[in-house]
């Protein structure tokens, strides 16, 4: 396990606003690092996930960047809902875009299945975003795609915890995976419960029905195909989720992709390599800009 270093108790101590937008009847959260400015930079995080994944990540680029991050319905501080698709996550992203007066020269960063809602976002609004990251997500090998097993999402089911200790002791990353930097999953932990007054105890924010309420609208491959933006990819060399041949199948479909791999990092790469995934994307925007 690795000590908890400066740079971490700096970085999420630094200044975050918290507010709303409203989104077909439902309240998005979204966490803003820095004022309005030329150039932004949007984060979207993975499935069951939400904002605070990237406050060790957000502050090292607020000085030139409008940085933003949002909690997608279903998720963190967000409203749950009836029924979500890629479509209405699609005008969340935009509506936190908009009601933050980001610039169209902003990019998305996006994690997970958070990239493939920013991929369906960016061919529903082509002119709205100037560039396009994907963490370790994107258009899998027809080789790689498997039926989904139940049992993944067996630690989704609502549960109720005396303290919020235990709670915070439950916190399991998923698709599971050992990380050394324990210290950031703590604090991810620390954001992921919430007090339930009518249950009398701690429960996971995400809603537990979101994916049997999810429709996923719209074509994936046929998304990123339609990206007319400078798109990069960054996967992790030991992912479990998102492999090499995916990769490559990607860039086979568009040369243009800058494809990026880290090695010795897993699925959830910037909570093994926080240092060198904030490297990484500031090369990518310093080239792309």
């Amino acid at each position: 396990m690795s000590e908890t270093p400066d740079w971490f108790w700096e970085a999420i101590e630094t200044k975050s606003e918290s507010s709303y937008v409203e989104v077909a009847d439902c309240d998005v959260h979204y966490l803003s690092w820095s004022e309005p400015s030329e150039n932004g930079l949007l984060f979207v995080h993975g499935h069951n996930a939400h904002a605070h994944w990237w406050d060790f990540i957000a502050p090292f680029f607020k000085d030139e960047f409008h940085t933003v991050a949002l909690d997608l319905t279903g998720m963190g501080d967000s409203d749950h809902r009836d029924e979500y698709s890629s479509d209405l996550y699609a005008q969340e992203i935009i509506a936190v875009a908009d009601a933050t007066g980001m610039s169209r020269k902003t990019t998305l960063v996006a994690h997970s299945f958070g990239g493939m809602m920013a991929l369906h976002t960016v061919r529903l609004h082509p002119e709205r975003f100037s560039g396009l990251i994907l963490v370790d997500s994107g258009v899998r090998h027809p080789e790689d795609i498997e039926e989904r097993d139940p049992s993944v999402d067996r630690w989704s089911q609502a549960k109720i915890y005396p303290s919020r200790e235990v709670a915070q002791s439950r916190f399991r990353l998923q698709p599971a995976q050992q990380c050394d930097n324990q210290y950031i999953v703590d604090h991810i932990a620390r954001n992921s419960i919430e007090y339930d007054d009518v249950e009398d105890g701690w429960a996971w924010k995400f809603d537990e029905e979101l994916n049997s309420r999810m429709t996923m609208t719209g074509d994936l491959e046929a998304d990123y195909k339609a990206v007319n933006i400078p798109i990069a990819l960054i996967y992790g060399a030991k992912s479990e989720s998102f492999k090499k041949k995916s990769a490559e199948y990607m860039l086979e479909m568009k040369p243009e992709l800058r494809l990026i791999e880290m090695a010795d990092a897993q699925h959830h790469l910037f909570l093994d390599q926080p240092m060198v995934f904030v490297d990484t994307v500031k090369q990518i925007l310093k080239d792309w800009h």
